[in-house]
């Protein structure tokens, strides 16, 4: 049985992917276990870019099908993601930042996670933020 938990793990892998290949790749193992995921690039000034975070989490989820284009499911993307990016904002306020944003989905079970580097001189460091929301079943 596929639950939260599988739904997590599907975004944070999504979320750590090196490339687009290795992202359509796990696309589409995923979509065997009807599960449908995406994945997203960001980067910039944390504190900046958070609106255009969320922005681009819609448009991909809405794009690839993983929601459908109503406040309800944009809703829970657009809480979860802005939830995911609250967990890493302590560490990376007034810095650059650059990674990805993972989106998994399976029925009621929506994760996005955030996975990032923060960009300071030499010294980066590396966090994660994951969220999760419940849709009704399609």
């Amino acid at each position: 049985m596929i639950g939260s938990m599988s739904v997590a793990r599907a975004a944070i892998e999504m979320a750590m992917t090196e490339n687009r290949d290795i992202e359509d790749k796990m696309v589409q193992e995923l979509k065997k276990k009807d599960m449908k995921a995406v994945a997203v690039n960001i980067g910039g000034n944390l504190i900046d870019s958070i609106p255009k975070i969320i922005e681009r989490a819609l448009v991909a989820s809405r794009r690839t099908g993983v929601i459908k284009e109503c406040h309800v499911q944009d809703g829970a993307v657009a809480g979860a993601a802005r939830d995911a990016i609250m967990q890493v904002s302590a560490k990376a306020t007034g810095l650059n930042v650059g990674g990805k944003i993972g989106i998994a989905r399976h029925e009621e079970h929506l994760s996005v996670c955030i996975f990032m580097s923060i960009g300071l001189l030499h010294l980066n460091e590396v966090v994660i933020g994951l969220a999760h929301r419940s849709l009704p079943r399609e």
